[in-house]
């Protein structure tokens, strides 16, 4: 029996074709969907209670775990680190950046961008999308990307330029890259739940959310609306990390920022959709604008040390400036 045919829905105890049926529509079609859906989709989509879609929920993780797409509920610390050694990595174009994050944007993780207007959120993501289709030894995976836009950023002809300044074919990246445009919250949702139909294959390694917060600030105004929004942003967040963790993949997300009515010295930017963004992220990053450069300022992550690169943008995307060129 090959991987796709244990993975069918089918397979698990509970699961016939009418629950099937239901759960496609959904938008759940393997193992893998139904590992990363929330309890409560998996309940609203067969109309069953809660408790029992928490079985469900937990038995396409078991079976995952048989098929060591995750780690089992206890494992050994040397174990982990054994599997924490095969995380793959993104180069993102500089190298001061890629030092900054201990050799690129990992896998099986998800990596928070944030900064004011033009800080170069938007260039690294572009630039990403071109360097994971670059080989292996050129600090690629050799896949492909998704980008969620949710603000209208993205170019296509801005992708074009870098791939072509980086040696690739410009029409070859552009067909390996899937945009999907969110207008609204629920849409974003939407595409984000429909995400397992592209990632199955297993040809995508980068999956690009610009923004995460845009449409959630722009719908839920007022403190009134609050905890909705920030109910429905966690949701969202931990169904993202979920996908990054089953299917192995690089999901990075930008962020705004507000200012801090309360800051009187320092710097007074705080990234938007507070603690429910900050805990679901697994590694966060601050962009900031520093004349012609740009600084990138790890702001918290499990292990890295914080601390700041400086990077450049230019027709290769993000880069490293000249005189860290010459240093090299």
């Amino acid at each position: 029996m090959s991987e796709s045919d244990e993975l069918e829905l089918t397979t698990l105890p509970g699961v016939g074709p009418a629950t099937k049926q239901k759960l496609n529509d959904a938008g759940i079609y393997t193992v893998l969907d139904l590992a990363t859906a929330g309890p409560s989709d998996i309940a609203e989509a067969i109309d069953i209670d809660i408790s029992k879609a928490v079985e469900l929920n937990n038995k396409a993780r078991k079976r995952l775990v048989e098929l060591n797409r995750l780690e089992p509920d206890f494992i050994n610390a040397a174990e982990l680190l054994q599997k924490r050694r095969s995380i793959e990595r993104i180069t993102t174009g500089s190298k001061n950046l890629d030092e900054l994050l201990g050799g690129g944007i990992e896998t099986w993780a998800m990596t928070e961008l944030y900064g004011e207007f033009g800080a170069g959120k938007s260039q690294i993501c572009h630039t990403l999308c071109v360097t994971v289709q670059l080989p292996k030894d050129q600090g690629g995976l050799d896949a492909g990307a998704v980008y969620v836009d949710t603000e209208g950023t993205f170019r296509p002809e801005r992708v074009a330029e870098i791939a072509e300044a980086r040696g690739l074919p410009p029409e070859h990246v552009l067909n390996r890259i899937t945009v999907a445009r969110a207008y609204n919250s629920a849409h974003q949702e939407l595409i984000v739940r429909e995400l397992g139909r592209i990632l199955s294959p297993g040809n995508v390694k980068l999956v690009v959310l610009d923004s995460a917060v845009a449409h959630y600030r722009a719908e839920f105004v007022g403190r009134s609306t609050l905890a909705e929004r920030q109910q429905r942003l966690n949701r969202f967040m931990h169904q993202l990390l979920r996908i990054a963790e089953v299917y192995n993949i690089a999901v990075v997300v930008t962020n705004q920022v507000q200012a801090a009515p309360d800051t009187f010295f320092g710097d007074p930017s705080r990234p938007t959709g507070g603690h429910v963004v900050a805990h679901t992220s697994t590694y966060r990053l601050y962009l900031r604008k520093s004349g012609k450069n740009r600084i990138a300022r790890m702001v918290d992550s499990p292990y890295h040390a914080e601390r700041e690169a400086v990077f450049i943008l230019n027709e290769r995307g993000i880069d490293d400036p000249p005189e860290e060129t010459r240093r090299r």
